[in-house]
């Protein structure tokens, strides 16, 4: 089994930036990807950004320029670094991991909430 555990949620004011942090353990097969997503009160969990284990990337268009997902394969640490924050940005962000073998493992989720 795979353990995921986020951090780094937290208030912020618009304009500002977090930093999410999401760590895998336990008995972890070769990763293949790990992905943010998020979940908004009343809508959809949707994509926002991915890193493969080769480092390409992509991006949801709604925060392209804005959020950085970087991930540490050593550690199997992946990142979400979030610059320029705004109140829609307000969701519960969850991290999710692709084994090579196609199992995926979800987080628990962190609020990150974007208010004056």
């Amino acid at each position: 089994q795979v353990q995921l555990v986020e951090s780094g949620g937290g208030l912020v004011q618009p304009g500002g930036s977090l930093r999410l942090s999401c760590a895998a353990s336990g008995s972890i097969f070769s990763i293949y990807a790990m992905d943010w997503f998020r979940q908004a009160p009343g809508k959809e969990r949707e994509f926002v950004a991915r890193i493969t284990r080769a480092g390409s990337t992509n991006y949801a268009d709604f925060v392209k320029g804005r959020f950085t997902i970087s991930r540490d394969n050593a550690k199997n640490t992946v990142y979400l670094q979030m610059n320029s924050l705004k109140p829609e940005d307000t969701a519960v962000y969850y991290c999710k991991v692709t084994q090579s073998d196609a199992v995926v493992y979800w987080g628990q989720g962190t609020q990150v909430t974007v208010s004056s």
